[in-house]
């Protein structure tokens, strides 16, 4: 296997003689065929090939081989956006009547996408202690449970998952651990490697780089066992009518799946992202491990900074020695984890806020990891749709501010918080 340095620049686009040496923008919905027998196997999934960009696409394949193979999978696929990815992530194995255990600490959006959304689609979620032990979250599973799902760290509680627990939850009930690889990226925390068996992100963070281009990826490891859990998992294992009745893991093996999420799902619902955005993305993943090193050097200095300071009254960064979660983040994620850093005011939320509107490098935007700094007040932005409880239950602080440590000169950004932090407490 190729170091993931290289497999940023040189995976998923290998070019024959005289081909392009970048990879192209394929900007077509549509593709050539001499007989219609050609463009019939197609549709009936005996060849493969390129007819229609809603399922296919040779710039969102090139991408999506390059996911996969920096998370070390067997197949992966794009979709607009990483809502998308997770939400057909779940929905591609369990349907109305089903039930998902999840990790309660995740974003925002997805806790919504979940608990109300697809609740209403008749889907079930039971949300869990990440930290509670493993007799206490084997409660949580029931006949019908189809998958487990949490986020490697968790957004923006930063919780980091101890993977080898889940994933042998998930197993021990005959389910797949899905998780949401979004801050640690493949270069920080390659999930596969310790039991998850399918990764979710959100390309348009860390990948993408340069916040340009909405996105997202499902990235399937091929080492989940269908067919020894046939009976949860008949989408996959039963004959699908649409498609003259093939079974998916029997013509197409570990890649079951992918293939399923794509000629099915994607075929019906359609989020797929735009070769245009899946060429950017492809731009960002080229220095993906340059800017996760450089953002992971910087938060550490930001935290180790914060966490000196007489004005911050807490801060949260799993790179720090005193952090609940440095032994778990030292396992998973030992040359880094992301660069983003949550940490409360003295003074509470007011003062928090007032903090966040007198920044002057770092910008108040609703985004996230990408080579600016960025800061957020989740309990009024992402997650501002949660109750109090519902912010308690996923980790959000009321004071809490999510700082995203951008890819700048570290001593700039920590002089911007200090010319923040002085004028938000002397107000």
């Amino acid at each position: 296997m190729q170091n993931l340095e290289t497999i940023c620049i040189q995976g998923g686009w290998q070019p024959k003689k005289g081909e392009p040496r970048v990879l192209p923008i394929y900007q077509s919905t549509t593709f050539k065929y001499e007989t219609s027998e050609q463009m019939g196997k197609l549709f009936d999934l005996e060849d493969s090939g390129y007819f229609y960009t809603r399922l296919q696409n040779p710039t969102n394949d090139a991408v999506a081989s390059k996911i996969a193979a920096l998370e070390g999978g067997v197949a992966a696929m794009l979709t607009s956006s990483g809502q998308a990815a997770n939400y057909y992530a779940i929905f591609n194995i369990c349907e109305s009547g089903g039930h998902v255990v999840c990790s309660a600490p995740i974003y925002g959006g997805t806790f919504n996408l979940f608990s109300v959304t697809m609740k209403k689609m008749g889907i079930d979620f039971t949300f869990v202690d990440p930290d509670a032990s493993y007799e206490e979250l084997a409660k949580a599973f029931k006949p019908n449970t189809k998958a487990v799902f949490a986020e490697t760290i968790s957004n923006p509680s930063l919780v980091v998952l101890d993977i080898e627990k889940f994933a042998k939850l998930a197993h021990d009930h005959g389910v797949p651990l899905i998780l949401d690889n979004t801050f640690a990226t493949p270069i920080m925390c390659r999930p596969f490697e310790f039991g998850a068996d399918i990764v979710t992100h959100s390309t348009t963070k860390y990948m993408d780089g340069h916040a340009m281009a909405v996105g997202g990826c499902i990235v399937d490891s091929g080492n989940f066992d269908w067919e020894a859990n046939a009976d949860k998992f008949p989408g996959l294992t039963a004959p699908d009518p649409s498609y003259h009745g093939i079974v998916y893991t029997q013509k197409f093996g570990k890649a079951a799946y992918i293939t399923k999420a794509t000629v099915q799902l994607m075929r019906d619902l359609g989020s797929i992202q735009s070769p245009q955005n899946a060429f950017l993305t492809n731009i960002g993943l080229e220095t993906l491990a340059l800017r996760m090193e450089r953002h992971c050097y910087n938060a550490q200095k930001v935290a180790e900074y914060l966490e000196k300071s007489d004005k911050i009254a807490w801060v949260n960064y799993c790179g720090l020695p005193t952090n609940k979660y440095y032994g778990l983040a030292q396992k998973y994620m030992p040359k880094g984890s992301c660069g983003v850093i949550s940490f409360g005011l003295k003074g509470g939320r007011d003062v928090s806020i007032r903090f966040m509107d007198n920044l002057k490098l770092a910008t108040i935007v609703t985004h996230v990891a990408d080579a600016r700094t960025s800061v957020l007040h989740p309990a009024s932005h992402t997650h501002r749709q949660l109750t109090e409880e519902q912010l308690i239950e996923a980790g959000v602080q009321p004071d809490l501010i999510r700082f995203s440590v951008g890819i700048e000169n570290v001593d700039d950004i920590i002089a911007d918080i200090e010319q923040a932090l002085d004028a938000a407490l002397n107000a």
